[in-house]
């Protein structure tokens, strides 16, 4: 087995590799980004690899990958799956499996205390893959943080040559991130992504779509062709915002973009359907009645009489998002709008329901990932080239993740 140098150019949808005792670690977020808020929830949210893959160009039919997983134990709720890495061939998904042992972080969600024990590096192996010159593609998991140590194929491998494909850049939530999805290559961006044949850079971040000023200076200092931010759930189950403060939060996160995008699509997507905060304000909680009898799910603790004084619903979001977009578009004809319901809404959850009350399943995000398609990159959808207003698109050069485990510079 041949060993090839994981370095930035076969790694895909990070912005940042950091070098640690036992390999690379990448990150969703650049280091200067990270040392403006030093939160528990992001740390890991932007650590965990959601659209992150390696790509390259080999005649390998057994490929071997060495990781440091990080597994994450919540006392009190049912065990969680472990992680998988898909492969994919010439753009096909064509082998599943998940790395043992490593890191354990023991989460006591009474308490909020946490544990964490080391543990060794595992080996993920793909045999009996296709003869002759293909690319291939590892998903990482798009909810375990993954540390990279080792690469090992029986032929030699070269860095995958560009498609042309445009880049697009997405922000969002969990739902974004992938939470509950099946595995990592069918999260709903990444199933809308390949659809679309576009480069996903996916910075959907669990509980941590906030509107936060880093967020939205990183997405303009970010190449992409295409850009997309899914605002809205987070902003209620932490009830991190009022109204007051909520609408020109939004204005300023999209005047950030655009700095950096002044005319490249961005589409702005509001709240899929979820009954517990449709009129219900939060914060958002765990039902611990229900964790008791084995199962997870989520609850609003909010009065929905409290939306008079300017505490946020899904609704009351909705409505902002469209009146802002509209208003922003009459001198910005790259702005585009989509209701959240348009993806998953009421009539779906009769059909679909949320198995904890906040996320969908992996079926939906299936359901999710088509539904977008068919909205932003078919026709004249805002992500397609006849959507676009003015010039026409030219594909973004992804840059490769920077390598490094400083905070770099504040901006």
């Amino acid at each position: 087995m041949i060993t090839t140098p994981i370095t930035g150019d076969l790694v895909r949808g990070a912005l940042e590799l950091e070098r640690t005792e036992r390999g690379l670690l990448p990150h969703r977020l650049p280091g200067w980004a990270r040392a403006q808020y030093t939160d528990g929830q992001l740390a890991m949210a932007e650590a965990q690899p959601s659209g992150v893959r390696l790509v390259f160009r080999t005649r390998a039919t057994a490929v071997e990958l060495d990781t440091v997983p990080t597994k994450r134990v919540y006392l009190g709720a049912p065990p969680r799956p472990e992680g998988v890495y898909d492969l994919l061939v010439d753009g096909r998904l064509t082998r599943q499996g998940s790395v043992h042992g490593g890191n354990t972080v023991r989460v006591d969600l009474a308490t909020g205390a946490v544990e964490s024990e080391q543990g060794p590096a595992g080996t993920l192996h793909f045999g009996q893959l296709p003869e002759g010159v293909k690319d291939v593609e590892i998903w990482l998991p798009h909810n375990e943080t993954t540390e990279l140590v080792a690469l090992r194929t029986d032929a030699p491998v070269e860095p995958a040559p560009s498609r042309g494909q445009r880049v697009w850049l997405h922000h969002g939530s969990s739902i974004s991130h992938g939470s509950d999805a099946a595995s990592p290559s069918t999260t709903w961006p990444a199933l809308a992504a390949a659809a679309g044949n576009v480069s996903l850079v996916n910075l959907g971040f669990g509980g941590s779509a906030l509107l936060d000023p880093f967020t939205a200076r990183t997405m303009r200092d970010t190449p992409a062709d295409l850009i997309s931010v899914k605002i809205g759930i987070n902003l209620v189950n932490s009830d991190a915002l009022r109204l007051r403060a909520f609408i020109p939060a939004v204005h300023g996160f999209l005047d950030t973009i655009r700095d950096g995008h002044p005319d490249t699509p961005l589409l702005v997507v509001s709240p899929i359907h979820c009954p517990i905060h449709e009129d219900t304000p939060g914060p958002g909680a765990f039902d611990f009645e229900a964790m008791r009898a084995g199962k997870l799910r989520f609850r609003a603790t909010g009065d929905p009489a409290e939306r008079a004084a300017g505490k946020l619903t899904l609704r009351v979001i909705r409505d902002e998002l469209a009146r802002i977009v509209a208003q922003r578009a009459a001198a910005d004809p790259n702005l585009h709008y989509l209701d959240g319901c348009e993806l998953y809404g009421e009539a779906d959850f009769a059909e679909h329901p949320l198995p904890d009350e906040l996320h969908p399943d992996a079926a939906t995000h299936r359901l999710m990932g088509e539904r977008f398609a068919r909205f932003a990159f078919a026709g004249d959808g805002p992500f397609s080239p006849a959507g676009r207003a003015g010039n026409a698109p030219s594909a973004a050069t992804p840059a490769a993740p920077t390598q490094g485990g400083g905070s770099g510079a504040g901006r």
